[in-house]
């Protein structure tokens, strides 16, 4: 409040001709006082959103001019480019950096394609725990929960594009995970979701399927299958029995206290939730039983490898049957080539070389 009244108490007084333009950022624009956004004070607004494939691929070839490389710079803006969706303009000034650090540690005479993948686990990741040992039996569960979240997306016509599987602890509680590439679009249909739900719930299944037991290891899955499944039916409005209705919810995602309808309404939400959870459960646990063999040596690779990435995946489950934006061309025409060809290792690595 008082930087609030300080900051209208300074502005008064200017005018138009004053020839003095004020200009503020903040990341919290839905908060703001509508006194600071009246005419005369601050009322131009200029969102700056996260960049798209094109912007990403300028702000690479920005920072990549600061650094010596190994390779052409714009091949590889282009490269990162198309592996990075999401990222701001910090995280790829972050990730240029870092590789240039990788390839300081390691004496080479440039920064390679390998250093910049490390980058890229570092800053998604966290740092790669060497210390933390696991035993034989927790290697195993893990390496067959991340197998089924790969073998279940590979299979699914909806599911983000594969990039890599890893059973190598990271982080604070990482301990093994399977990444995607999230296709560059804004909006997402019924069909996509549920898939993506399907593909979260992999994890578990393949527990349940090849040890007859589950783990705390699908925390994270779980929550964001409960996540997803509750904007399906209360924000977006893809429910029958609930309607074309979208209801508030709190930045967490999660059901306000204050809900905004009644309690035979909140009994409906939550069984429609259930439901949609334990189709998707269903659906999921027959494509892994039918592929189940298939899995198993996804997960007997990983064991082995301990990284794989998109070629040891269509070694072991064969090319996947739908098409794929796989290159910055063709995400930028929206076009994937006739032929189903297979990713180099050098676009679908995401670890440090060494592990591979």
């Amino acid at each position: 409040e008082n930087t609030l009244n300080q900051l209208l108490v300074e502005m008064d007084g200017f005018n138009t001709t004053s020839g003095i333009i004020i200009l503020a950022a903040t990341n919290r624009a839905d908060i703001l006082d509508d006194a600071l956004m009246r005419p005369g004070r601050f009322d131009r607004q200029v969102l700056i959103d996260l960049p798209d494939i094109k912007g990403r691929r300028d702000i690479f070839n920005t920072h990549l001019r600061k650094i010596k490389l190994a390779v052409d710079a714009d091949e590889t803006a282009k490269t990162m480019a198309s592996l990075t969706p999401g990222f701001s303009g910090a995280d790829i000034a972050n990730v240029c950096n870092e590789a240039a650090l990788h390839a300081a540690r390691v004496k080479a005479e440039g920064v390679e394609m390998s250093h910049f993948h490390s980058a890229v686990d570092r800053v998604i990741g966290g740092l790669e725990k060497k210390s933390k040992i696991l035993s034989d039996e927790e290697r195993t569960t893990v390496a067959h929960h991340e197998a089924g979240h790969a073998t279940v997306g590979w299979f699914l016509e909806h599911a983000s594009p594969l990039l890599k599987v890893s059973i190598v602890p990271r982080g604070t509680a990482a301990l093994g995970y399977a990444q995607y590439v999230p296709k560059e679009q804004k909006l997402s249909t019924k069909a996509e979701m549920l898939d993506t739900m399907c593909m979260m719930l992999g994890g578990r299944i393949a527990e349940r399927i090849f040890f007859d037991r589950i783990t705390t290891g699908a925390q994270d899955d779980l929550q964001k299958v409960t996540r997803l499944a509750y904007a399906l039916v209360t924000t977006y409005g893809m429910n029958d029995k609930i309607g074309h209705l979208s209801y508030p919810s709190s930045r967490s995602g999660e059901i306000t206290a204050n809900r905004p309808y009644s309690e035979e309404t909140a009994e409906m939400i939550d069984e429609e939730v259930r439901s949609l959870i334990q189709q998707a459960y269903d659906r999921t646990m027959k494509l892994l039983t039918e592929k189940r063999h298939l899995a198993k040596a996804l997960a007997e690779k990983l064991l082995e490898k301990e990284v794989i990435v998109k070629d040891d995946v269509i070694e072991v489950l064969g090319p996947r049957p739908f098409k794929e934006l796989r290159t910055f061309d063709e995400q930028i025409s929206g076009e994937a080539s006739a032929e189903p060809a297979v990713a180099q290792t050098s676009r679908t690595a995401h670890l440090p070389s060494s592990r591979q």
